[in-house]
C-alpha cells in the first residue's frame, strides 16, 4: 500500500489540471464556431488550468525600435476592440477579420476565420474589401467593416496597415483594431489554427 500512494501522488502531479467548472470564454459562452477556408472551426479556451504560454509568446521585452508599445488607437476614428468584440466580428459575414502579419507569422498559427493580408499589401488589396480603383486612387464608399490585428501590444504591423488604408481613402469608422493581437489571444488560451 505504501508504494501505491507515492505512485498515485506522482500521477496526480503529472496530469494536467482540468477545472471542475469549464474554462469558458464568457459566463454563458463556452465556445464560438466560425467559418474558415477549411470549414467551420470551434474557438474555445484551453481547459488545462495549469497551461502556460511558452516560447516566443512568453517574451515580455523586445527591442524598441522596432518592437515599440502601440497606442490604444492607431488613428483617429478607429475603434479599438477586445476579444469578445472580435469573436462577434468573426461570426458576422459582413465583417472581414484581417491578420495583417507577414506570411511567416501567419503560418505559425492565427485566429480561426481571419484572412491574411500582410500590412505591406493592405493598400494594394483594398478591392478585396469593397473599394474600387479610380483615377485619384481608391473610392471606398462601399468599403466593408474590418478588424485588424497582428502580434500584440508591441507589434506595429496592423497599426501601420490601418494608417496606410486611411491615407488611401478607407473610412476610419469602418476599421476596428484588436490591439491585444496574437499574444493576448494566446495568453487567454483561445484556439489558434494549427501551424502548417
Amino acid at each position: 500500500m505504501h508504494r501505491i500512494l507515492p505512485l498515485m501522488t506522482a500521477l496526480a502531479l503529472a496530469a494536467p489540471a482540468f477545472a471542475e467548472d469549464p474554462v469558458n470564454i464568457a459566463r454563458d459562452t463556452s465556445s464560438v464556431t466560425v467559418e474558415t477556408l477549411s470549414g467551420p472551426m470551434e474557438i474555445k479556451r484551453i481547459q488545462d488550468t495549469d497551461h502556460e504560454v511558452t516560447g516566443e509568446w512568453a517574451r515580455t521585452s523586445r527591442p524598441c525600435p522596432e518592437f515599440c508599445i502601440q497606442p490604444m488607437t492607431p488613428a483617429p476614428g478607429v475603434t479599438t476592440i477586445g476579444e469578445l468584440e472580435l469573436l462577434d466580428f468573426l461570426q458576422d459575414p459582413e465583417v472581414t477579420v484581417i491578420d495583417s502579419r507577414t506570411p511567416d507569422w501567419y503560418a505559425g498559427g492565427t485566429i480561426p476565420g481571419a484572412v491574411n493580408m500582410p500590412y505591406t499589401e493592405a493598400v494594394d488589396r483594398l478591392a478585396e474589401l469593397g473599394c474600387e480603383i479610380d483615377f485619384d486612387g481608391w473610392d471606398c464608399e462601399n468599403a466593408q467593416t474590418v478588424a485588424l490585428f497582428c502580434n500584440g501590444l508591441w507589434c506595429g504591423q496592423s497599426p501601420s496597415a490601418i494608417r496606410r488604408m486611411i491615407e488611401a481613402g478607407y473610412p476610419a469608422e469602418r476599421i476596428h483594431y484588436y490591439r491585444g493581437g496574437m499574444q493576448s489571444w494566446r495568453v487567454l488560451g483561445l484556439t489558434v489554427t494549427d501551424p502548417g
